[in-house]
């Protein structure tokens, strides 16, 4: 999975996208302008190559890449705090916020947000933070399966993130490799009960760029023991999984970027992301092509299945309750000194 490098495609790109190595396109904030921009894009992509996954993070909060025109999200932590200490029923309202974010990403085309976020809240964290929902795993996966089961509904699969659990490390790894001290028991009594918990209705889940000494020299989206062992072997998970960002620093440690990719497929990662980095992405695809590497039958489930209701969307008495909420929490979100 690549990007592309402005609003419109280029013609290089259009052949990029027809690479067989290629089977999937993020979007970012620097390719959208506007709703009918938006379309016109997606429209390209789908004429270029019609069978691509289309994905994009639409998070809420300060993880938004579609804005303008688009419903304001509030992040998953101001959710959480809104369901509650309201009268309304926690599970509704992170149900609504979740069918809200897929339903608009759904109704322009795009298959799949990389969402919810699973990793448990710290103040220490600036990466995470308020992208989570709670400091509490109990709540994080009462309040993260309402949110899959809205996305659900509106026909999107859901990616849990970042396995086995990124909020509770302060670095950043975009910038650099996050280390995680804590032992098996203590990670699985915290950050790693929140994936355990979700794992039954997750579509896919995308590991961290971070390392647990205490369980693999590896971090966990190059290790075979997060991935293999514990992931689809103790947790019994048959979903996708998506490295994250293979350009990001935090992989950079692993080598250059093609043994990064052959540590992500051979711990277990269905597609690797390379974003930001074309030069990167080139080269990824020629040794994916040269080696023979192909997608297999399990990326297939990430294509969007869109709710009858989705091609109406702005006129759905639903649609308009969610817009109705998801204003009410920012509101009380922004009275509380933490606008989003």
């Amino acid at each position: 999975m690549l990007d592309l490098e402005g609003t419109t495609l280029t013609a290089f790109e259009q052949e990029l996208l027809q690479r067989p190595s290629v089977g999937g396109l993020i979007l970012f904030s620097r390719n959208y302008v506007a709703p009918n921009q938006l379309r016109d894009l997606i429209a390209a992509v789908r004429e270029c190559r019609p069978d691509i996954l289309l994905a994009v993070d639409q998070e809420g909060g300060r993880v938004q890449r579609l804005r303008e025109g688009f419903l304001r999200l509030p992040a998953l932590h101001a959710i959480a705090q809104y369901a509650l200490s309201g009268p309304t029923p926690a599970h509704e309202i992170a149900a609504t916020c979740g069918w809200a974010m897929a339903a608009e990403v759904l109704h322009y085309g795009i298959d799949f947000s990389f969402a919810p976020v699973l990793d448990l809240y710290q103040d220490s964290s600036p990466v995470i933070r308020e992208r989570a929902f709670s400091a509490d795993p109990a709540t994080v996966i009462a309040l993260a399966r309402a949110y899959i089961e809205g996305m659900h509904k509106a026909g999107m699969a859901a990616t849990g993130k970042h396995f086995p659990g990124h909020g509770t490390v302060a670095a950043d790894s975009h910038v650099e490799l996050p280390t995680d001290d804590r032992s098996f028991a203590e990670l699985t009594a915290s950050d790693y009960s929140t994936f355990a918990g979700c794992v039954d209705v997750l579509d896919a889940i995308m590991p961290a760029h971070v390392i647990y000494p205490q369980v693999d020299a590896q971090c966990a989206g190059f290790s075979r023991v997060w991935i293999q062992q514990l992931l689809r072997e103790q947790l019994g998970f048959d979903g996708v999984v998506f490295s994250d960002d293979l350009s990001m620093v935090a992989a950079h440690g692993a080598g250059s970027p093609e043994m990064r990719t052959e540590l992500a497929l051979s711990a277990g990662c269905d597609m690797v992301l390379i974003c930001n980095d074309r030069a990167c992405a080139l080269t990824v695809a020629d040794w994916l092509e040269s080696n023979g590497v192909r997608g297999n039958s399990r990326l297939l489930r990430m294509r969007a299945k869109p709710a009858a209701a989705i091609a109406r969307l702005f006129e759905h008495p639903q649609w308009l309750a969610a817009k109705q909420l998801v204003a009410a929490i920012l509101a009380s979100d922004t009275a509380k000194g933490k606008p989003e």
